[in-house]
């Protein structure tokens, strides 16, 4: 909870923080306290939960809840803040003063706003820009903005052919900060004009407009389930060129690598438009950045190497970058289960198209890499990926080793 880190402190110290400035649910310091209709006051978090869980009921006077709306009790706040001041010598940390969530009829207002194509275009953009404000303040906000319908609205914008460039952009930027579903994704995917001008603003002036068209890309190839819609929409031109470079610059930030990885991972699950990323330079980009991403991102680029690796042209690719064997063997046991059997997928399907990528291996320490990937508790695809690897490695292995390598079994090999 929020204000545990704070009644911690107050435990140590002895301090006692005032009955009333307590949430009588979590009994902690409360940070966003609201008023309900029987007149208690909770922390906003606590009540809402409560609400949530099927109660109907005010926690403290057990009275019928007849309106679910929570007033800011500004007072309370006020005072509490001013608490948290008066005992910064015992470390304690004013709260922050709470953003309030959306309102219901401010939100169709606006969306009625931004969609009037009749209306001049600066009172559009301006509601536009509100509309991106609350939904980046929190889940709550995109949840009360998607109850209106906003989806469709913003689709409408972001494709419309009549509206300026600067709302269509605005309304992208909003559009892709909620989940689309699958007749939406299909309405974008479907038509090759839409695909067409997603593919087209990967190239625009602003990295961040470049980034949501990568991340609406994504979302709709994830939110289709038909193969051929998928394949309609990896073939598009110069798609798989843009994403690629938005990994490539050198000014893209963590964003910008988290969604160029997630949506060249979901163009590369087209099999038949592969050939497409190796071509736009995909396999040296996903190296050079591999020690850029996170945990999660580096597993889904491996993921997308690994992918590569089964076409002969990324496989080729692959092995003239001189530092993809090493890091694939350097990888192995150290980011994650799923990380480590994607670079044995991948060096599977390097070692066996190419003596130079074994060597390779060998010299990186492979060996003693896959010999503990065999003994410890990865998965068993891992493992017997692993195994395949030691097989095909057994005439590049150093004859020191080979006495040494017997007790793995190596030669019971079930096919992945």
């Amino acid at each position: 909870m929020p204000g545990t880190t704070i009644v911690e402190p107050l435990d140590l110290v002895g301090l006692q923080i005032p009955y009333h400035f307590r949430c009588p649910i979590s009994l902690e310091l409360m940070r966003d306290p609201v008023t309900v209709c029987t007149g208690q006051t909770y922390d906003r978090s606590s009540i809402e939960s409560w609400v949530a869980t099927g109660n109907t009921t005010c926690p403290v006077t057990r009275a019928a809840l007849s309106d679910f709306t929570f007033i800011p009790n500004h007072t309370l706040r006020r005072l509490i803040q001013d608490w948290c001041v008066e005992n910064q010598a015992f470390g304690i940390q004013r709260i922050p003063t709470p953003k309030q969530p959306a309102d219901p009829v401010m939100v169709r207002a606006l969306l009625t706003q931004a969609s009037a194509v009749s209306s001049p275009f600066q009172p559009r953009l301006s509601a536009l820009r509100r509309l991106k404000g609350l939904a980046r303040d929190s889940d709550k906000n995109r949840s009360v903005i998607s109850s209106h319908d906003a989806r469709e609205v913003l689709i409408d914008i972001v494709f419309s052919d009549t509206g300026s460039s600067e709302l269509s952009v605005e309304a992208l930027a909003v559009l892709v900060m909620f989940q689309l579903n699958e007749s939406e994704c299909e309405s974008i995917g479907s038509d090759p004009n839409r695909v067409v001008y997603l593919s087209r603003m990967l190239f625009h002036s602003s990295i961040e407009v470049r980034i949501n068209s990568a991340s609406l890309i994504e979302n709709v190839l994830s939110g289709t389930r038909s193969p051929d819609l998928r394949a309609q929409i990896s073939n598009a031109d110069d798609i798989f060129e843009g994403v690629v470079d938005i990994l490539r610059n050198l000014n893209s930030y963590p964003r910008a690598l988290r969604i160029g990885v997630r949506a060249l991972f979901a163009l590369c699950l087209v099999k038949q438009t592969r050939h497409k990323a190796v071509q736009a330079g995909a396999p040296a980009t996903l190296i050079d950045r591999l020690a850029d991403l996170d945990k999660c991102d580096a597993e889904r680029a491996l993921a997308t190497i690994e992918l590569l690796c089964r076409i002969p042209s990324g496989c080729s690719a692959f092995a003239a970058h001189a530092l993809t064997v090493p890091l694939l063997v350097k990888t192995i046991l150290k980011i994650s289960d799923r990380a480590t059997e994607y670079a044995a997928g991948a060096l599977m399907a390097l070692c066996s198209e190419s003596e130079g990528s074994q060597r390779e291996a060998v010299s990186a320490g492979v060996l003693t890499q896959l010999l503990l990937l065999v003994q410890s508790d990865c998965t068993e695809r891992a493992k017997r990926k692993a195994q395949m690897l030691l097989k095909l490695l057994r005439d590049s292995w150093p004859e020191d080793s080979i006495g040494n390598s017997d007790d793995f079994a190596c030669s019971e090999i079930v096919p992945f």
